[in-house]
């Protein structure tokens, strides 16, 4: 089979940087992190003006994951989300924060990787760093779904005034997409920007950006039709198969970001006026 140049360089890039173990890497200690980062999400959202949040975030992930592992997030949701909590964000909030930010401390270090870079800003340096990403990523999905929130309100009083009709929901389907789309763009723009320990100029339309965020939806719902439709975890793996789904979608979402990561690598190497500095 004949490859273009760069087709190859991409491939030895991948291999070289063996992204499918260090994706799989991602994937454990995402799984640790999530629950922590959900938890942390769904006990600010009572106190926000916006209503129903909880109610779009939970609509996504059960389109893009299979029943059981969204079964599991609607249980964690439902329990903290049935009244505010003023305990769990005043005693708890350090806990989650510090437990959530061990995902993307894990992102940083499988970045510096792939950029070929070392990490030298030091253990509560980096740690600062995910603690702050993983909060601004925890703002960017509250921001995005409020968005997806008050699209549905404004459907609602626009169908009110001028009646319901096929074309609308097509219009506020699409609409909904575009923003969460962006939103991932925009969530992976800011991660390859920030975790790495190099200086760079920050750049939100890239391949990997968008690479990343359509392979990461794309393969969620891929794989959530493909468990629903032909592979029976439970009788696989009994009571944990919902883990298993759980870890494996979250693999995928490290490969995702890996591979976006190698793309924009490869990019910033071949820009000579964007060349890797230390910080």
């Amino acid at each position: 089979m004949n490859l273009s140049p760069a087709v190859r360089t991409f491939l030895v890039k991948v291999r070289d940087h063996d992204i499918l173990n260090g994706a799989a890497v991602l994937g454990f200690y995402l799984t640790l992190a999530i629950f922590p980062a959900v938890i942390l999400t769904m006990a600010v959202l009572p106190y926000l003006p916006v209503a129903d949040v909880d109610v779009a975030i939970m609509d996504l992930l059960g389109q893009a994951l299979p029943p059981g592992a969204a079964d599991m997030f609607r249980g964690v949701v439902s329990e903290v989300t049935q009244q505010p909590r003023g305990g769990l964000l005043s005693f708890g909030i350090a806990a989650s924060v510090w437990a959530t930010s061990t995902g993307m401390y894990a992102i940083m270090q499988q970045l510096n990787t792939i950029y070929g870079v070392k990490e030298g800003r030091g253990f509560l340096r980096g740690r600062w760093v995910a603690i702050c990403l993983s909060l601004l990523f925890v703002g960017l999905v509250i921001l995005a779904f409020s968005l997806v929130v008050l699209g549905g309100v404004l459907q609602d009083w626009i169908g009110a005034r001028l009646g319901s009709s096929g074309w609308l929901h097509v219009l506020f389907s699409i609409s909904r997409w575009v923003i969460i789309v962006s939103g991932l763009v925009l969530g992976f723009a800011l991660i390859y920007y920030l975790a790495p320990h190099l200086k760079q100029r920050f750049r939100l339309l890239t391949k990997g950006n968008i690479a990343a965020a359509l392979l990461l939806i794309f393969a969620s719902l891929a794989f959530a039709r493909y468990v629903q439709s032909f592979w029976n975890y439970s009788a696989t793996y009994g009571s944990i198969g919902a883990v298993i789904v759980l870890m494996l979608w979250l693999y995928m979402a490290g490969l995702s970001m890996l591979i976006g990561a190698e793309l924009n690598a490869l990019r910033h190497h071949a820009d000579p006026d964007d060349a890797t500095r230390s910080t």
